[in-house]
């Protein structure tokens, strides 16, 4: 159980604090909700029976925020081509309320944008999982908005400067695959890797 004034993480909402703990009554049935202040001032009602179930958890403490800083300025993870098949994966990342996932959601879909622009579904869905990683980081980082949000842009440019060479071929891709297919490693005592 949360108390009044916890920063938590609501998957699919982001962080906020615990402005709150009221009974409400909806529906002729009473129940408990953490009232849950959200940047913008936008306040969210979570039942508090629920809420391990829904995967309300802490926010991340600052050796975790750079845990996730490192998943920005890694190398993108493998996509599905299909679009429809992408989404839902990036989806079910951004639902499993895990900071690491929600990252890569974003560091993906920022290289993807700029290798070849966006779908309108994946842009908004961009936008909302910016916004939730944003969120948490504002409140582990003690920063502002503005300045969470240009070190996330500041990390993914130079991550994707550093790994994205010559469109869509990655560094990584040329030396696992053009140089592997010219010089063989096998029976060398070296490994493949």
């Amino acid at each position: 159980m949360f108390n009044v004034g916890d920063k938590i993480v609501y998957p699919m909402h982001g962080a906020g604090v615990i402005d709150a703990i009221e009974e409400k009554d909806i529906l002729g049935e009473k129940q408990a909700y953490y009232i849950l202040k959200m940047p913008g001032e936008v306040k969210v009602m979570v039942p508090t029976k629920k809420a391990e179930e829904i995967g309300v958890r802490e926010i991340i403490d600052k050796n975790s925020a750079e845990k996730v800083f490192s998943v920005l300025e890694s190398n993108e993870t493998e996509m599905s081509m299909n679009w429809n098949k992408r989404y839902r994966d990036n989806m079910d990342k951004m639902k499993s309320g895990d900071i690491y996932e929600v990252a890569d959601v974003v560091r993906n879909l920022s290289f993807k944008q700029k290798e070849k622009g966006l779908s309108t579904g994946e842009k908004k869905m961009l936008n909302n999982a910016k916004q939730i990683l944003v969120s948490e980081l504002v409140l582990t980082e003690h920063s502002s908005k503005d300045e969470i949000e240009e070190l996330i842009d500041n990390k993914i440019s130079t991550s994707f400067a550093e790994y994205k060479v010559d469109g869509n071929i990655t560094a990584s891709d040329i030396s696992k695959n053009i140089v592997n297919k010219f010089i063989p490693f096998e029976g060398t005592g070296t490994t493949n890797a």
